[in-house]
């Protein structure tokens, strides 16, 4: 494994780390704690295929609704879910910091079974339903914020960003299997199973991350931020898999240590209000908060959920016919996602950075919703006629849009949020990011069926509001986005000017800048060039 890493990942941290750490034990560490993201995407594709499932319209009262009748119905029970993940990733981090990383997954896998178990029972009940989702956001949204952060704290610097990653790609194998999952469930069962099994489904990631975390260790620097300092250096030398005297892992202990022992010298205390005050009154804590806020945005108004959420009410639009064909052309969007992040996870997330990813797929993304929403504005799809060439480009764009997020917008957002905050404040942080995300991901679920319905005909001035959006990303990334491939998590203060401060304020005559800064600023300038 180390080997094959080494010949596609042009990592010069990869170069000089000790092979025994990129064996088996961190790869299945990483993917145990991913099932988190599955169970994201589970919930995300299965609920747009179950919405036009006939059964499902009959049961839940969408037949006979006029099509804004049906986009807010819809609207409704999609969005329920993201409420519930909001509050969720904002609860999970005062969870994660008491009681660690691992037992809070843990938490989040039961509440997500229990919300899939109503929303499986409500036969028919609107209020069941509503409730149901409700809960297994609780459970969702706790773990997108527990898990990027999990594994960040224990994955090498090296292969940091691709485990981070992992995160978007198990996301992405929750959806492209919960598509096919409703393509195979309208094909071969009938009556209400038709839609009760795709929900029953949701439940398969969540007992598998049930089961995986129970075998895995909790995050060392954790444990460190607790005092255990004895289990945190014996956490560290299993998941490195070296002694606990390897100078490797002495090294990286050592860091932990520091970096706290500075932290706890800038602002004493870790209440809430204390955390609350270090990372809004500290420059360099303050702007990487800013910087995790307006990613999460953006990842968000790239429109990637809309297609998400509503793909077969977006292919219909485009003139794709029957709901059969709309649910296959679905499922062949979820494998075209889940191939791209995997791509992308091994060949680019720790070689190419993560700067240079955002940048170009700004434009790459935009410039593919330009053209579906000029389409629909240009020559309108007229339903029961045959697809136009032209139609066909835009159905390629779709596809080309979803490779297109998984290379940029999608895995390197969780990977850039997780690994840039100061150790006190990474739950902290993170919770903010991902509450941020799962608001906005409401907004977009809430807003997306009546934007079809009415922004233009056939709702084609949807595609270009996302379009504006993504352009202007790239603009945000341009100039407020730092470098950060190959540094290790301890040096993110230095980049951000942190330690900086520190000096100053222990030395306020201090002006020179220290050998560590010289070196991290010489590390930024050589990876953004």
């Amino acid at each position: 494994m180390s080997w094959f890493l080494q010949k596609i990942v042009h990592n010069e941290a990869m170069r000089t780390d000790p092979k025994e750490i990129y064996g088996w034990r961190v790869y299945m560490l990483a993917c145990s704690a991913c099932f988190g993201g599955m169970l994201f995407g589970m919930d995300s594709g299965i609920i747009g295929g179950v919405l036009t499932m006939p059964p499902f319209e009959r049961t839940y009262g969408l037949e006979g609704l006029d099509k804004v009748g049906q986009a807010n119905l819809s609207a409704n029970i999609v969005s329920t879910l993201q409420a519930g993940c909001f509050f969720g990733a904002l609860f999970a981090s005062p969870v994660a910091e008491r009681w660690g990383r691992k037992k809070s997954l843990l938490g989040a896998a039961v509440v997500a079974i229990i919300g899939i178990i109503m929303q499986t029972a409500a036969s028919g009940h609107l209020e069941a339903m509503y409730i149901g989702r409700l809960i297994t956001g609780f459970g969702v949204g706790a773990a997108s914020m527990i898990n990027p952060l999990y594994v960040a704290e224990n994955a090498p610097r090296a292969i940091r960003g691709g485990l981070t990653g992992l995160y978007q790609l198990f996301i992405t194998t929750g959806i492209m299997l919960a598509f096919w999952i409703n393509y195979g469930s309208l094909l071969h069962i009938t009556g209400p199973a038709m839609y009760l099994v795709p929900l029953a489904m949701q439940g398969l990631p969540a007992v598998l991350l049930l089961c995986g975390m129970l075998l895995c260790n909790e995050s060392p620097r954790w444990l460190a931020k607790q005092d255990r300092w004895e289990e945190a250096r014996a956490t560290l030398s299993m998941v490195r898999s070296l002694p606990p005297d390897h100078p490797y892992v002495e090294d990286e202990f050592q860091g932990i240590a520091t970096q706290l022992e500075q932290e706890r010298a800038l602002i004493d205390g870790s209440g809430f209000w204390d955390l609350m005050k270090e990372m809004w009154l500290i420059p360099g804590n303050r702007k990487r908060a800013l910087i995790s806020l307006f990613l999460m945005v953006c990842q968000q108004m790239t429109g990637t959920n809309a297609i998400n959420y509503y793909a077969p009410q977006i292919f219909k639009n485009l003139g794709v016919n029957g709901n059969a064909t709309n649910l296959f052309a679905t499922g062949v969007y979820g494998i075209v996602k889940m191939v791209s992040c995997g791509v992308f996870l091994i060949f680019v997330a720790d070689s190419l950075g993560r700067r240079r990813s955002l940048l170009w797929t700004s434009v790459a993304q935009g410039l593919a919703m330009l053209y579906i929403g000029l389409y629909i504005r240009i020559a309108p799809p007229v339903s029961g006629a045959p697809v136009m060439p032209a139609g066909y480009v835009a159905l390629v764009c779709i596809f080309l849009f979803a490779g297109f997020f998984q290379f940029g917008w999608g895995p390197v957002c969780w990977i850039y949020v997780s690994e840039i905050p100061t150790a006190r404040l990474r739950s902290l942080n993170v919770a903010f990011g991902a509450a941020t995300q799962w608001l906005f991901n409401f907004v977009v679920a809430r807003a997306v069926p009546n934007m079809l319905a009415t922004v233009g005909a056939n709702g084609y001035g949807t595609y270009i509001i996302f379009a504006c959006f993504c352009f202007s990303m790239g603009v945000f990334v341009w100039f407020f986005i730092p470098e950060t491939k190959g540094l290790s998590l301890e040096k993110m203060d230095e980049l951000f000017g942190v330690t900086e401060l520190l000096a100053h304020k222990n030395d306020p005559e201090r002006g020179s800048t220290s050998g560590a800064d010289k070196a991290t600023e010489a590390h930024v300038e050589r990876v953004g060039q």
